[in-house]
């Protein structure tokens, strides 16, 4: 609160930095294990996205210490809350977004903290935590009565906060449900595609695919691009998947690469029965360095540096499935870390969520456990399950309450069979979306231009 915006900013940054590096250390196993690039340069796209991200934060502190200059410390740390969740939103949208690690998600596991998110999604979680932590750190610089009053604001916030968490979580589940199978055949990244694996791959599959029907599910879900082949030019595994669907009685969602008119791939899953393949979806957001480059025109050059990059077609339109064996719909790999994009589902009638995703890019690093911790609030947002299918895990049926009832870890084989409630409330995050952030984008203009009018102390 002392230092100067500039100064501000470079701290800032270095606690940013300071985070994210570790944060993002998956990002190196990824890129040593299957890109072309020599240790230890294998480290520098980690410390180029990890030092993107530490922008944020500087950006947070200059403005910060651009209010405390010339309001006072105390109209800072009141600013804080704010400034900090405006900036989580723009890091989670600018140039296709990033919100991998934002504050509000270290909370996953404390439930009564979480429920809020159904009023503002995962920054009203954010918002509450930096909050709490802004009036503790005031009592350091700040006049000890002004302290006392943002500690009591604060106090009252969290015990709001807790108080409708354990209400909403006193309240029964949904009652209507429908029972999904979620596939998890523990397959490396290098087999994935070697033609040579191909028919063991397919063994796995119709092994826990028959295992998982005799329990009699409403639905089988494979994880992303399960499929060793392009399904759809494939006649003989399109005809052994509809004699699976037909001898069980379920209908199967299958992950594959699909071929679109342009003749570029896409990320696609496809529902299918004894009748062939009866609906689709294909993945909009796609990963950036992953599924596409951007300006390639002038970058181009890097997808020779890593097998994992490709230049994939991205999807038109949130697509929700009617059913069998209700409206669902699905997102694809990281496609659940963006809200507003997962609300697209909710709001066309998706009544469960499945997530489809393939972490075996990251091996047996906390990426896949940072990846899942998401979507217990994308459950919570909504009020909706989501049953996340995973190649290599983590697959896990999430409550409505955000609740992880059930999963399979990393790198075990099998398949999670379970219930999952079908939606049946509409939430204010439902009806207004990223409102929270965007008043926090008002608030935060107007307090650094309110500062701004104002000569430094």
């Amino acid at each position: 609160m002392t230092s100067t915006p500039r100064a501000a900013f470079g701290w800032g940054w270095l606690a940013g930095f300071a985070f994210f590096l570790p944060l993002l250390r998956w990002m190196n196993y990824t890129f040593r294990t299957y890109s072309e690039i020599p240790w230890p340069l294998t480290w520098a796209p980690t410390m180029a996205l990890a030092g993107y991200c530490a922008l944020y934060i500087g950006l947070v502190a200059t403005a910060m210490a651009w209010i405390a200059r010339r309001r006072g410390a105390g109209w800072a740390f009141l600013a804080a809350p704010v400034l900090w969740v405006a900036g989580e939103w723009i890091r989670g949208t600018v140039l296709g977004g990033f919100p991998w690690g934002e504050l509000g998600y270290s909370q996953y596991r404390q439930l009564t903290v979480i429920q809020v998110a159904e009023l503002g999604g995962a920054h009203a979680v954010s918002f509450v935590v930096c909050a709490v932590n802004a009036a503790i750190a005031a009592t350091v610089v700040v006049e000890y009565r002004r302290a006392l009053l943002g500690l009591a604001v604060a106090g009252a916030l969290l015990a709001s906060t807790l108080g409708f968490g354990r209400m909403r979580l006193a309240e029964a589940e949904p009652a209507p449900t429908v029972t999904i199978a979620g596939m998890q055949p523990s397959i490396e990244q290098p087999l994935k595609w070697d033609r040579s694996h191909t028919e063991a791959t397919l063994r796995i599959y119709g092994d826990l695919t028959r295992k998982a029907a005799a329990r009699k599910p409403d639905l089988i879900v494979w994880p992303e691009t399960a499929s060793p082949t392009l399904l759809r030019q494939d006649p003989y595994l399109l005809q052994a998947l509809r004699d699976l669907s037909a001898q069980s009685g379920v209908p199967l969602l299958v992950g594959t690469v699909d071929v679109a008119e342009t003749g570029r791939p896409r990320n696609t899953a496809f529902l299918l029965t004894e009748q062939g393949i009866i609906g689709r979806y294909d993945k909009i957001h796609l990963v950036p360095f992953g599924e596409f480059v951007p300006l390639s025109g002038v970058i181009g050059f890097v997808k020779g540096w890593a097998e994992f990059i490709s230049e994939l077609e991205p999807g038109a339109r949130a697509v929700v499935f009617p059913g069998p064996p209700a409206p669902f719909g699905v997102v694809i790999c990281y496609e659940g870390i963006f809200p507003e994009l997962f609300r697209q589902f909710v709001r066309s009638g998706a009544r469960v969520m499945v997530n489809m995703t393939n972490d075996a890019w990251f091996g047996r690093t906390e990426g896949p456990l940072q990846h899942l911790a998401m979507y217990p609030f994308r459950a919570v947002e909504h009020r909706t399950a989501v049953v996340r299918v995973a190649n290599t895990g983590v697959s896990a049926f999430i409550t409505p309450s955000g609740r992880i009832a059930t999963s399979l870890g990393l790198f075990e084989r099998g398949d999670l069979v379970g219930r999952a409630a079908l939606r049946s409330r509409v939430t204010l995050y439902t009806r207004a979306g990223e409102w929270l952030a965007y008043t926090a984008l008002v608030l935060s203009g107007g307090a650094v231009l309110a500062a701004s009018m104002r000569k430094a102390a």
